[in-house]
């Protein structure tokens, strides 16, 4: 049984455990290279206690929205929260109307400003949701409210496109749509395989899933052969090429005392098999990735076990992950989603929470780069 934490890779399951604190006694690993970053706190409208963001998406420097939970105290789960970004501030969004338990756990934008998320009703439903320029409202699509139906990520695609990753008839699969219209595709051809946790579109326009499962849909399923590791979990996947994937986790490992931490998981395919890839810190998680406009490697998210107090982010330099700092906070910062800003020179947003466990006083966090 795999551990739950505090991160936008397990959200989706529910309840979350506490991360632990550093083992007494032992030394701080500290990477060789640690670049100046132009990171910068942007103020945000605080949340009820033990707030967390686990997810954000942007559709211009004017336009963007982030989602997560609030309210949470150990396993007992809390109420949604939402922010908006209207360029110069985020604001929080009502949403009163939703009788939801947890939060909301993924949020996907288009160029044109269409938005949307997923969330889970009181009743235990999965639920799509659109933005109408004010808050989020449900939305109608195939499966609704069926048992067997899951939804567990959300992105966007050339055209005005959206696709759902989740399950439907009990199925692991894929759901597209057009902002009016939603189907499910054929399902993965093995009935046993596992529910993805994740979407990604390439800005070709190719369509893959992640978490206990890797494959791409392109009218059919091809499968990316993976054994996972022992308490493994998988946050974001980049496909560059089909000979060019990278992978982002996080791992347990076998044994170890109580309140082990978890090991960084930073692994590529070049088209035959996985190779485990030298991060510039192994004692900690990376809790996302995200390319650049032309969809080439470029940033990743991370809580470094050793210097919790600043986001531990990844910069790809063509040839290596190095370090990029984010500004020092007073406590932690644990970034649980991150997300290019489109119409701008390399801007990225990125959104978490200021504790590694989901109790008072965690509150939410953001962060801008560029």
């Amino acid at each position: 049984m795999r551990r739950r934490v505090f991160v936008r890779g397990l959200a989706v399951t529910g309840a979350g455990l506490a991360l632990p604190v550093p083992l007494a006694g032992a030394a701080p690993m500290r990477p060789a290279t640690d670049s100046t970053a132009a990171w910068q706190q942007v103020a945000a409208p605080a949340g009820q206690e033990a707030a967390h963001l686990l997810a954000v998406a942007a559709a211009s420097p004017e336009r963007a929205w982030t989602v997560g939970e609030q309210g949470r105290n150990g396993s007992s789960v809390g109420t949604p929260l939402a922010l908006s970004w209207n360029g110069s501030a985020w604001s929080l969004t009502d949403l009163s109307h939703l009788t939801y338990r947890g939060g909301l756990r993924a949020v996907a934008a288009g160029p044109d400003g269409a938005a949307w998320a997923i969330g889970t009703n009181t009743a235990g439903h999965d639920q799509l949701l659109a933005w109408d320029g004010t808050t989020w409202r449900e939305a109608d699509f195939p499966g609704r409210g069926e048992p067997g139906t899951r939804l567990t990520g959300v992105a966007s695609a050339p055209g005005g496109r959206f696709w759902v990753s989740g399950r439907h008839g009990d199925r692991a699969g894929l759901m597209r749509g057009d902002g009016t219209t939603w189907r499910w595709c054929r399902p993965l051809p093995d009935e046993a395989a596992p529910t993805p946790s994740g979407v990604h579109v390439t800005p070709g326009g190719e369509v893959w899933v992640h978490g206990d499962i890797i494959a791409r849909w392109d009218g059919a399923w091809t499968v990316v052969p993976r054994t996972l590791g022992i308490r493994a979990s998988v946050t974001g996947l980049l496909p560059v090429a089909h000979d060019d994937i990278w992978l982002t986790g996080f791992a347990y490992g076998v044994g170890g005392p109580p309140g082990k931490p978890p090991g960084v998981t930073l692994e590529h395919w070049d088209g035959a098999r996985w190779t485990s890839v030298k991060s510039p810190f192994t004692v900690g998680l990376l809790s996302g990735i995200t390319a650049d406009a032309a969809g080439r490697p470029d940033r990743i998210s991370g809580w470094d076990f050793w210097d919790q107090k600043r986001a531990h982010y990844l910069r790809w330099d063509g040839t290596a992950w190095i370090s990029e700092r984010g500004p020092e906070t007073p406590s932690t910062y644990l970034p649980q989603g991150i997300a290019p800003i489109p119409g701008t020179d390399g801007g990225y947003w990125s959104v978490g929470t200021t504790s590694s466990s989901p109790f008072p006083p965690a509150q939410l966090r953001v962060e801008r780069f560029g």
